[in-house]
C-alpha cells in the first residue's frame, strides 16, 4: 500500500495529521501512536490519511449501498432529519471488519483508553450518510451518553472513516479544537470551528469530549461515513453489541473481534457469565463449570497477601494458652 503523502505537517493547520499511517514496522507504528496521542491531548482530534486501499474503500461502499438505500432517513434533532444511519455493521458489511481492527488505530485506542480500564471494547459501529440540505448538527459531545463527571481521564475514541471524500461543501465533520479542555458550550461560535475535510480511505480521530458535529451539506451529493468508536471496557455500550451480535452471528467472528464486542470478561470479574469469561458462550457446548476468579494481577497481589497474614495469624501462640 502506498499511503499519500498528508497535505500538511502532522501538528500544522487546521487539521491535524501524522503522515504514513499506513506504514508497517513497530517502530513506525509507535511513532504514528504517540504522534496521534499528542494531537489528540493538545487539540481533540487527528486525521490519518489514505489508512485504507481505494479497492478496499469502493467494496465498503458497495456493502453499504443496499443498507442504505432500504433504510429510512433519521427523525430528531441529533440524529438528523437528512440523514441515513445504519448500524450493526458487522454482519452487513464485511469490509467493517478491518477498519475496527485496523492495527494503527486499535494500537491508538489501546494507548489512550487502557490505563483508565483493563480491556478496551466497540462503543459503535455506523454508517453515516448526509443528504443534500442536510443543515449542520448541534454542537455536542459522545460522552454525553454517560452524565457523570469525567475528569480529564478520555473514556471515548471516535473515528469517522471517509467512504466519500469529506470537503467543507458536503458536510464534513466540525471541530472545535481545544474544546476537550473546557464545559461544553452548545451556542459555541461556529466560526471557531475546522472541518474534518479528508480524502476517502482516511480516518478522522476525535476523543469523546470534543465538541463537534456534523457540518451542513450545501453540496449535490451525499457525503457518506463511518464511525467506529471504542470506549472504556467497564461502560455501557452506545450500541447494544450483543443484540446486534448474539452468538448465534458472533461465532463466525475472530476471536480479537468477538472480544473487543465484548464477549470477554473485565477484570475484577465484570461482565461474566456463569463465573466464566464470556467467550465460553460462544463454544459449541456450554458444559457446568465452576466461577472462576477473573481478577487484576494488584487485587490478586492484595488478597495473597491477605491470606498470607491471616494464616500466620493463626499459627501464632496465644498468651496465657
Amino acid at each position: 500500500m502506498n499511503p499519500l503523502v498528508a497535505n500538511t505537517p502532522a501538528g500544522t493547520g487546521p487539521c491535524r495529521r501524522a503522515d504514513d499511517a499506513t506504514s508497517s514496522g513497530a517502530p513506525q507504528l509507535q511513532s504514528i501512536v504517540e504522534t496521534a496521542l499528542a494531537a489528540l491531548g493538545r487539540d481533540g482530534f487527528v486525521i490519518l490519511d489514505a489508512l485504507i486501499d481505494p479497492q478496499d474503500v469502493a467494496r465498503l461502499d458497495d456493502e453499504l449501498a443496499p443498507w442504505l438505500a432500504a433504510t429510512p432517513r433519521c427523525v430528531g434533532d441529533f440524529y438528523g432529519w437528512r440523514t441515513t444511519r445504519v448500524g450493526g455493521l458487522l454482519d452487513k458489511a464485511p469490509s467493517a471488519h478491518a477498519l475496527v481492527l485496523h492495527p494503527v488505530i486499535v494500537a491508538i485506542a489501546d494507548a489512550l483508553l487502557a490505563p483508565a480500564c483493563d480491556c478496551i471494547q466497540l462503543n459503535l459501529t455506523q454508517a453515516v450518510q448526509v443528504h443534500p440540505g442536510e443543515r449542520a448538527q448541534a454542537p455536542h459531545r459522545d460522552e454525553e451518553m454517560w452524565p457523570c463527571p469525567k475528569g480529564e481521564t478520555p473514556w471515548l475514541l471516535n473515528v469517522m472513516w471517509a467512504v466519500s471524500d469529506f470537503t467543507e461543501a458536503n458536510g464534513a465533520t466540525r471541530l472545535w479544537p481545544g474544546s476537550h479542555r473546557g464545559a461544553l458550550d452548545r451556542e459555541v461560535d461556529p466560526h471557531t470551528s475546522v472541518a474534518g475535510a479528508m480524502a476517502r480511505g482516511s480516518a478522522l480521530l476525535f476523543i469523546g469530549a470534543l465538541t463537534h458535529g456534523a457540518g451542513a451539506n450545501r453540496s449535490a451529493h451525499p457525503r457518506t461515513g463511518v464511525i467506529v468508536s471504542y470506549c472504556l471496557g467497564w461502560l455501557k455500550q452506545y450500541e447494544n453489541q450483543f443484540l446486534a451480535y448474539p452468538p448465534s452471528v458472533a461465532r463466525s467472528f475472530p476471536e480479537e473481534l468477538q472480544r473487543l464486542i465484548g464477549y470477554r470478561m473485565h477484570r475484577p470479574n465484570l461482565g461474566g457469565w456463569e463465573g466464566q469469561d464470556p467467550i465460553a458462550a460462544l463454544g459449541e457446548t456450554c458444559a457446568r463449570a465452576p466461577h472462576i476468579d477473573a481478577l487484576t494481577p494488584d487485587i490478586q497481589a492484595e488478597l495473597d497477601a491477605h491470606y498470607r497474614v491471616g494464616a500466620s495469624a493463626q499459627t501464632q501462640p496465644v498468651d496465657g494458652g
